[in-house]
């Protein structure tokens, strides 16, 4: 069809949030190093408008709220083609104990790097 594959979003959605992650100074492989799962717990997609293959996007990854035991991330797919944005998601995950899977509260070192950007 020329077009992105919607299963592709959830996939691209990960990579931002990990990025994201990575930049606060806490790559994903340190929270599983220390114990901690982030394991999905839900997801939402809506799809606006088709992205084209080999066309550039820009995802972007919003946090509104510091997490305690979830971590709500939010998401935009954007081209130059369009303003708007052509998919827009939500993914929550829970931080969880890797030997109990129970859930848990975010680790200090996370919490303190979302601080320390929010605060910038």
């Amino acid at each position: 069809m020329g077009y992105v594959y919607y299963g592709r979003y959830l996939e691209y959605f990960e990579e931002a949030r990990t990025e994201m992650i990575r930049s606060l100074g806490l790559p994903y492989a340190k929270l599983e190093q220390n114990g901690v799962m982030l394991p999905v717990i839900h997801t939402q997609v809506d799809y606006k408008s088709p992205v084209f293959y080999d066309e550039l996007m820009d995802v972007e990854v919003l946090l509104f709220d510091i997490p305690t035991v979830r971590l709500e991330t939010y998401y935009y797919v954007k081209t130059e083609r369009r303003e708007a944005p052509h998919i827009q998601g939500k993914v929550e995950l829970c931080f969880m104990k890797e030997d109990t899977r129970k859930p848990c509260r975010a680790p200090s070192d996370f919490v303190n790097g979302l601080k320390e950007v929010v605060n910038s």
